[in-house]
């Protein structure tokens, strides 16, 4: 941390936002698994943190991972970075791993887990050699209908948050205990 540059992204994006008003209610940052300069910037610069989770076994080993790292980095540059929450992509129904992986997820981090489960489609891996992101290069198919399902999602699940943080700033939130 010597010249700062763990905080480069997120002074970047800072200005970009206030730069161009309150014109955001998302930015998006798609990070590489690895964990380089340019994933701890984006976890220095988020505020919360979307996870995807192949439905594969080595997966659960790298989501492990990762939940370290976000602990690192709240303790060392960001501690009010947040798990927004998992979802559990390429999600195969005819292949019993899948559903194992399913479980154990679920088991294990409960509501952290979206409904929306991204299903393994051809269309989703086609889309990238055309150019194009899978919402545009087939609308119809069922991966564009999960992701849509999970945009849905992630944005009522937003707006809970927010909703428990107005209550709880006017003093009006549950009872210690109550969920």
């Amino acid at each position: 941390d010597e010249d700062g540059r763990e905080y480069f992204l997120k002074q970047s994006l800072e200005a970009a936002v206030s730069a161009a008003g309150p014109a955001y209610d998302f930015v998006l940052i798609d990070c590489p698994p690895a964990l380089g300069l340019l994933t701890v910037n984006s976890l220095v610069a988020a505020q919360a943190v979307l996870v995807p989770l192949q439905c594969e076994f080595f997966a659960l080993e790298g989501v492990s991972q990762l939940m370290q790292t976000i602990e690192r980095v709240r303790a060392a540059f960001n501690a009010d970075l947040e798990i927004q929450g998992i979802v559990l992509t390429m999600f195969d129904q005819r292949n019993n791993l899948s559903g194992m992986v399913e479980t154990d997820v679920r088991d294990h981090f409960g509501d952290k887990v979206y409904e929306t489960v991204i299903p393994r489609n051809v269309r989703i891996s086609e889309a990238p050699s055309h150019g194009r992101p899978v919402l545009i290069y087939d609308t119809a198919c069922a991966g564009s209908r999960a992701y849509l399902n999970l945009a849905s999602e992630v944005i009522s699940r937003e707006r809970q948050t927010q909703h428990r943080q107005a209550l709880a700033r006017q003093g009006g939130g549950q009872p210690m205990g109550a969920s």
